[in-house]
């Protein structure tokens, strides 16, 4: 199995162990007299089995990740570098729009709000992190169908 269908599998099982617990919590309680529209004891069951396939499966991932190199890199440090530039710039971007922001004055006399920063600036540097995220990520996506899963 390639590492980027265990992602994909892992993907899933997230979707349906939410659904899942979901489902489980609204069958868990009825009325007395009524019956669940599903059986929660085999919800359950299929939860735990998701639960173990995830574990599995984010075991194998890791495992593969730190030990796969591209580029001189393990996919975990390019994983890493990849988080960080994500985190940069969604709060370049929150930057962007609080300096967007207006404040209307009623009159002359009332306090001026002035942004203290170059919008312009700030803005292309937002671009130049978004590039940098689009490379690592295309990198990564390009490492996942390549490399085959660890699985031990």
């Amino acid at each position: 199995m390639k590492l980027a269908e265990a992602l994909q599998e892992r993907a899933d099982l997230n979707r349906k162990i939410t659904e899942l617990t979901a489902r489980i919590k609204f069958n868990c309680l009825v009325q007395e007299g009524e019956n669940p529209d599903e059986d929660p004891a085999m919800l359950l069951k299929e939860f735990d089995s998701c639960i173990d396939r995830l574990r599995y499966l984010m075991t194998a991932i890791n495992k593969t990740n730190s030990k796969t190199v591209s580029n001189g890199r393990t996919l975990t440090e390019i994983i890493a570098e990849k988080d960080a530039v994500s985190v940069m710039l969604s709060a370049y971007h929150t930057f962007i729009a609080e300096m967007g922001k207006k404040t209307d004055r009623a009159r002359y006399s009332e306090i001026k709000i002035i942004g203290t920063m170059d919008v312009p600036e700030i803005q292309k540097k937002a671009d130049f992190i978004s590039k940098r995220l689009r490379e690592l990520d295309n990198a990564l996506q390009q490492a996942n169908w390549l490399t085959e899963l660890i699985e031990d």
